[in-house]
């Protein structure tokens, strides 16, 4: 009988499908049969431009991170009524899991980054994996730790990720020094390929005119862009969603190239701080102007990642306010490129998810 794997996916941007989807796709590589259940909030179409194969969908979500005002800052009142409402009746939560998990008869629970479903698992007698470059448990530690009704959850949060046989962290990450188990991974991103041509046809400029995609994760960040300066044989590539008419700026939507062949095939990429457009900027060798998150912990190591594995430089609020960013993206450019990093943590971690599936028995070696 083929291995059944529940796979639960954060929506909390696109950040988390980035680094579960090659993960997912070599291991169904590995095990052509395997039954594969995925539960996420994102779009199903946005699942499948990113997922091989087949896949049952459950349109839900079992975690939500944190309330974003826009890309880069937290509502940290909404977020913690989330957390508060979450918690209520958490002995109920994790028993109404077990039960959807003694319905679908899952031999492994893998989640990026969610924690219910870990408590679900142990509940039910199911093992369980968790992998990501952060866990929401130091995340709430560290904005709400001063809180007096936080403890209580901050302890509930830390049981779930303690029930399962691993944590999986992924290169670049947080230390995850509260996790008793954590295994570390090399980092994983997906290859795209170079469409410039393609691109360039598309969008209809010239053949030295520099493009470069303005990206925030699948948070929106509407940024005052039908104010910044015209250069010449510079092309913003902007949302769709953005009410921006400007011939020199086009919605990369319409473009028709996946969201990696699209990185690879840009001049850069204007961002901030988050997993899978670094690591993906870096081992498609495109160089990264990026701006700071407000008090986000998580960003540190992946800067620090960044410097040595790409071309980058930081740009503020400022700038980005302005749209003056030519001499940055200037500087940007005359960097010396570094060997783009090999993603080699999808093979490495599919391999061991594979090993759990097919080894009831298998355990998790610290490293």
């Amino acid at each position: 009988m083929a291995a059944h794997l529940f796979v639960d996916i954060s929506s909390h941007g696109f950040g988390h499908l980035a680094q579960a989807a090659p993960v997912l796709n070599e291991l169904t590589r590995l095990l052509p049969d395997l039954q594969l259940t995925v539960r996420s909030a994102l779009p199903l179409e946005r699942l499948r431009t990113r997922l091989n194969g087949d896949f049952e969908h459950i349109a839900d979500r079992s975690d939500f991170g944190f309330v974003m005002r826009d890309a880069v800052c937290i509502d940290f009142a909404r977020t913690a009524q989330a957390y508060r409402q979450l918690h209520a009746n958490w002995p109920q939560r994790i028993a109404d899991e077990a039960a959807l998990f003694a319905r679908l008869l899952p031999d492994l629970v893998l989640t990026d980054v969610a924690y219910l479903p870990l408590a679900g698992a142990a509940h039910a007698g199911i093992r369980s994996l968790s992998m990501c470059s952060l866990n929401w448990a130091d995340l709430f530690a560290h904005f709400f730790c001063h809180e007096p009704w936080a403890a209580e959850i901050h302890r509930e949060i830390l049981a779930a990720y303690h029930s399962a046989e691993c944590f999986l962290r992924l290169t670049p990450a947080m230390p995850m020094n509260s996790l008793p188990r954590v295994r570390a991974m090399a980092p994983v991103a997906a290859l795209g390929k170079d469409c410039r041509g393609v691109l360039r046809e598309r969008t209809g400029g010239p053949a030295d005119e520099k493009i470069v995609l303005i990206a925030f994760g699948g948070i929106d960040n509407l940024l005052p862009v039908e104010g910044w300066p015209y250069a010449e044989n510079l092309r913003w590539l902007i949302p769709q969603s953005w009410p921006v008419v400007r011939k020199d700026m086009s919605a990369f939507e319409p473009i028709g190239l996946n969201f990696t062949d699209l990185l690879r095939s840009v001049d850069a990429v204007l961002t901030k701080p988050g997993y899978g457009t670094f690591t993906e900027a870096a081992c498609n060798g495109t160089p990264v102007l990026y701006v700071r998150r407000d008090d986000w912990p998580e960003q540190d190591c992946l800067i620090d990642w960044l410097k040595i594995n790409a071309r980058c430089r930081e740009t503020d609020a400022v700038e980005l306010a302005s749209g003056r960013l030519q001499t940055a993206l200037a500087d940007l450019w005359q960097q010396h490129l570094p060997p783009p990093p090999i993603p080699a943590g999808a093979q490495e971690t599919a391999a061991l998810v594979s090993s759990w599936l097919e080894k009831p028995d298998a355990s998790c070696r610290p490293r």
